[in-house]
């Protein structure tokens, strides 16, 4: 699929892999652009444009609506940034020190940070005591914020979306959560500067605490509404940049333990066959047979399923209507998760459905 050649391209900074799908008729151009689009890698493969020979570059009018979008992904960064770095001192005046968990921090694995899609923001505050503290904090600050149904808070800051969480892993089995809490204990975190914000200090989960969060949190998307390929572009990169060291025992030993084993041999497959990452990258070494299943799921809706023939629903959709999307999501997948990770994928759908219909 030439959007897939175009990513890894613009993903690893190299030349093609596979030219043989170019050139490309216009109407293709466009349904390429529009995936990327949906699949919120339109700033990374248009980085992939720039390793295409003159002659297969896609027709002038397009090129430049690509390029307008891409700097309105630059903007939209240089702003996401600001607002990470101002709230991060907001919280440390006030005693408290939030931890980014994915977004910017994940960005500064990327060769051109500016170049991948910013979400929300997601700050973690471990414990219910700090949690409630930063709420508090929120209110003094006069913004309104809102609960969603898995218990984070919502709210809106220089027209960012905000989250805080007071678990740092997606990880919903409450058997095996105190195992969870002494990896974040004994791998700690890190410092970094954000990239348009000269001077900053965020702190960031560590390099194995960032690979196990992202997997987590792509396997809790998967099992539901479904996701796209920035989360994977997110593990590929981090995967590139962490690897190394002598921590794969020990990663595979901790995805047995979490009942995630099964599923990470997926992921890493489609790490490597989909987005070209090398195998020696990865935290360990185990591959499924093929990576065709999570595949479908990329393919059929999107970033976060938001695509989905079945899931399209606007955020002024009745509530009802939106938690019975939910809940239909989850059953149109309990054979993938069945098949991958069971035993997380139940706990998945228990949490968020008592969250859904209280």
């Amino acid at each position: 699929m030439a959007l897939l050649v175009l990513l890894r391209s613009g993903l690893w900074e190299r030349e093609p892999d596979d030219l043989g799908c170019f050139p490309l008729s216009d109407e293709s151009w466009g349904r390429l652009y529009r995936l990327a689009r949906q699949q919120t890698v339109t700033g990374v493969v248009f980085r992939g444009l720039q390793h295409l020979p003159d002659e297969l570059l896609p027709p002038g009018p397009l090129l430049l609506r690509w390029a307008a979008e891409v700097d309105a992904i630059e903007r939209r960064n240089r702003a996401v940034d600001a607002a990470v770095a101002e709230l991060c001192s907001k919280f440390r005046a006030n005693g408290l020190e939030p931890v980014l968990q994915k977004g910017q921090g994940v960005a500064l694995c990327y060769a051109d940070p500016a170049l991948r899609e910013s979400g929300d923001i997601d700050f973690c505050f471990a414990g219910s005591r700090s949690f409630a503290a930063a709420a508090a904090c929120v209110r003094q600050m006069g913004i309104e914020a809102s609960s969603h149904a898995d218990g984070s808070l919502h709210y809106r800051w220089r027209g960012v979306d905000v989250e805080h969480h007071n678990r740092l892993l997606d990880l919903h089995n409450p058997l095996l959560r105190g195992y969870a809490e002494s990896l974040v204990d004994r791998w700690g975190y890190s410092s970094v500067g954000l990239h348009s914000v000269p001077g900053s200090d965020v702190s960031i989960p560590s390099r194995r605490l960032c690979l196990l969060l992202l997997n987590l949190h792509i396997l809790k998307h998967v099992v539901g509404r479904g996701i796209g390929l920035r989360q994977l572009c997110d593990m590929a990169r981090a995967c590139h940049v962490f690897h190394g060291g002598d921590s794969s025992a020990e990663m595979e030993q901790v995805a047995g333990r979490l009942g995630i084993g099964r599923w990470s041999a997926l992921l890493h497959s489609f790490l490597v066959d989909c987005l070209g990452l090398s195998p020696s990258c990865l935290p360990y070494s185990a591959r499924a047979g093929s990576a065709a299943s999570l595949s479908a799921i990329v393919w059929a809706g999107g970033n976060f399923g938001h695509y989905s023939p079945t899931g399209r629903m606007s955020s002024g959709s009745p509530v009802v209507a939106r938690k019975f999307l939910t809940a239909r999501s989850f059953l149109c997948n309990m054979r993938f998760s069945l098949c991958y990770a069971p035993k997380e994928a139940l706990w998945i759908m228990a949490e968020l459905m008592k969250g859904q219909f209280r």
